[in-house]
């Protein structure tokens, strides 16, 4: 996910579905029950909390209100500046190069879901078929980017210069045999784009919200054994300092539990899995 500067981030405020402000630390409501926001992406962020984790912090006297986010800027923003106690959607090298772009002070405190990154079909139907000067979506930010073109040199279809690694851009493709084209979208807009471009390099999540199934769509997904699986864990993210809070240890505790294992291989068909 893309280096974003302070102006950007500013301006993403537009992607936001919901939100209001909270203390730093969980409050206590009516009844005596504690109160934990959470920021998260519809799919599959929010389904896992509302579906699985949400009754688990009940049982333990904690109520989780989940407010859902479109973009991967405002959840950031808002944990750090303490509308929202936590957030879940990203992982490790977005919030790695977010808080580098954006002087935040987040850090992560479990790792709970992977999910791969597919090639899906647009104009060609598999990778087959690709030809001479084809474009290929991909999302525009750094981490996605790289992600992406690691996806399409594992199946062979360019190769970067040695050492790219996670920090690729197409600007490090050393060989492009078809002379394939780019076209680079923020993440929630590639989906949108089949219907311009050859194929497309989709995060999972937005291929669910688009109706896609990673076991039956993906023309191509990250091998799960290979760096992505651990590299692109999603996690929990809190502000600095409050790692130790009471709710906090608790909803990590419930992400990590079971129950939430169970839900996540029951319901998303392969498209999130989790790494504990």
């Amino acid at each position: 996910m893309a280096g974003i500067s302070a102006a950007g981030a500013a301006l993403a405020g537009f992607g936001l579905i919901g939100c209001s402000s909270a203390s730093k630390d969980a409050k206590t409501a009516e009844g005596g029950s504690k109160t934990i926001k959470i920021a998260a992406s519809p799919t599959p962020h929010a389904e896992i909390l509302s579906g699985a984790v949400k009754p688990l912090l009940e049982e333990k006297g904690f109520t989780l209100q989940i407010d859902e986010f479109n973009d991967y800027v405002q959840p950031n923003l808002a944990v750090q500046e303490g509308e929202e106690n936590a957030n879940y959607f990203q992982h490790q090298p977005y919030l790695d190069n977010f808080n580098k772009e954006n002087g935040t002070d987040l850090v992560s405190v479990a790792a709970v879901h992977y999910e791969p990154f597919g090639l899906y079909a647009g104009k060609k139907k598999s990778l087959a078929d690709l030809s001479a000067g084809d474009q290929i979506a991909v999302p525009s930010d750094a981490t996605n980017e790289a992600r992406a073109l690691l996806l399409l040199q594992q199946e062979g279809i360019i190769k970067l210069k040695d050492g790219a690694g996670i920090e690729a851009t197409v600007n490090d493709i050393a060989e492009n045999p078809l002379n394939l084209s780019f076209k680079e979208l923020e993440a929630a807009q590639v989906s949108r784009s089949l219907q311009d471009v050859s194929i497309a390099a989709i995060n999972a999540n937005y291929a669910i919200e688009a109706g896609l199934s990673v076991s039956k769509d993906a023309l191509a997904v990250e091998s799960a054994e290979g760096k992505a699986a651990s590299t692109y864990a999603n996690i929990l993210c809190v502000k600095k300092g409050s790692e130790n809070d009471e709710g906090i240890k608790a909803l990590a505790e419930a992400l990590r539990s079971d129950k939430v294992r169970d839900f996540i291989n029951a319901t998303f068909d392969g498209a999130v899995l989790p790494v504990f």
